[in-house]
């Protein structure tokens, strides 16, 4: 009997056609470094930035732009010793004047330097969403790389168990095997493609994210040299030095910094709002002064007697004291979260090491021949099942920590705002 079922079992193998590929015929092959390229490119939430970034500058031109001199023109609609209508002649009378807003205590100047501030302000916020959508990037192109990884062991896997169970099926309708062996079998696949299908949907999840990042259609095929994965050790700088670093680079501390340069810009500007404008011009008037064709200048300016601006003053103050309190709070969080993350990367960094090459090299080893044994009758049903299952657990848990391992570090990129592994 184990003999038919050895003969049979090869046959099939041999034959056996139901690997997949996950990510379809149609794949985009992609290294990192390209899909980088291409997301820097084609990201639409980038682009749409870009456009505030524009907006941000034109209100630095606004800011520099002089207000337009106010002309006035007073016609005689009636003359009554003529009895004329318009009389605008040289008997008539018409009164022509042009005015002119001068800011005082350099408000033109603060308000450029508000604006200019303010267009800084979206530069950071730029390169904040740039660092945090290239992060989900990276972690989205690894994950999906060990999850396909984890597919092509399972499908190796599940055209094994499928054969042994057609195998099986054959002999038991020849009373061959028993019936809970038949099932203990069927069993294993059903829990196997039950876990294939969890990872399939994982992947599907990542896929339309990476997509949607990229703003691409196509499924991706990410393509990872082994130089891409060993590029990521250990940084030789110390945790001071790396939050030091983070404290320099990171665009959204810099955001914070900008708002409360704005918020001691715009305590400026409202200070010097206190102080009134002056109102200058010139008034010809043709018949209506003590002389004929009268030429005068004008001067005016608004007297600070009830609103001096306070409220205004008053909350601009507030308004540094509550930015100056945040970016500290800032601060504080950046560095923190540096220090989590060196943890977190020399905590995976050892379980990686701890089990990587050998633990690998053994368990294939030992799947390569539990086929074999089982054939040979050196292990039992129950022994082939457990092995299998100890097997595809490892698998899975393995390539998890591996991408685990990657996102780890690509953490601590973003959390320190630099590239650190090239």
């Amino acid at each position: 009997m184990r003999l038919i079922i050895c003969l049979f079992f090869f046959f099939l193998t041999t034959h056996s056609v139901y690997a997949q590929n996950p990510a379809g015929q149609d794949s985009l092959r992609l290294t990192l470094r390209q899909a980088d390229s291409l997301f820097v490119k084609n990201n639409l939430l980038l682009l749409a930035e870009r456009f505030r970034v524009d907006a941000s500058q034109a209100q630095i031109l606004q800011a520099n732009l002089y207000d337009n001199p106010t002309v006035s023109l007073e016609l005689s609609a009636y003359n009554n010793e003529s009895r004329r209508v318009l009389d605008i002649g040289g008997q008539g009378q018409k009164i022509v004047s042009i005015q002119q807003l001068l800011y005082t205590a350099g408000k033109r100047n603060k308000r450029i330097a508000l604006a200019s501030e303010a267009a800084q302000l979206t530069q950071f916020e730029l390169l904040d969403l740039l660092r945090g959508l290239r992060f989900d990037l990276r972690s989205r192109f690894y994950s999906i790389y060990f999850q396909q990884q984890t597919l092509a062991r399972f499908d190796q896997q599940i055209a094994t168990l499928q054969t042994t169970v057609s195998a099986y099926e054959i002999q038991y309708n020849r009373n061959n095997v028993s019936l809970r062996e038949l099932l203990r079998l069927k069993a294993l696949l059903f829990q196997l493609s039950n876990d294939r299908t969890a990872i399939l949907f994982q992947l599907a999840d990542d896929q339309r994210a990476l997509r949607t990042l990229l703003s691409i259609d196509q499924p991706v095929k990410p393509i990872v040299r082994n130089e891409a994965l060993t590029r990521y050790h250990l940084p030789a700088q110390s945790e001071d030095t790396l939050q030091q670093r983070a404290l320099r680079n990171r665009p959204d501390l810099k955001a914070t910094e900008s708002l409360t340069r704005q918020a001691e810009l715009n305590y400026t500007l409202q200070r010097a709002l206190a102080v009134p404008d002056l109102r200058v011009g010139g008034t010809y008037d043709q018949a209506g002064s003590y002389v004929q064709n009268y030429v005068g200048l004008s001067v005016s300016a608004d007297l600070p007697l009830f609103n001096r601006n306070q409220g205004a003053i008053r909350a601009a103050r507030s308004q540094i004291s509550y930015q100056s309190q945040l970016q500290r709070q800032k601060a504080i969080q950046v560095n923190n979260e540096v220090a989590t993350s060196l943890q977190k990367v020399r905590e995976v960094e050892q379980r990686v090491q701890s089990v990587e090459q050998q633990f690998t090299d053994q368990f294939d080893q030992l799947n390569r021949g539990v086929v074999t044994s089982f054939q040979k009758g050196n292990i039992s049903l129950l022994e082939f099942v457990d092995l299998i299952e100890a097997y595809n657990e490892s698998i899975s848990q393995l390539n998890r920590l591996k991408a685990d391992r990657v996102s780890a570090y690509e953490e601590l990129n973003y959390l320190i705002g630099e590239d650190l592994f090239r």
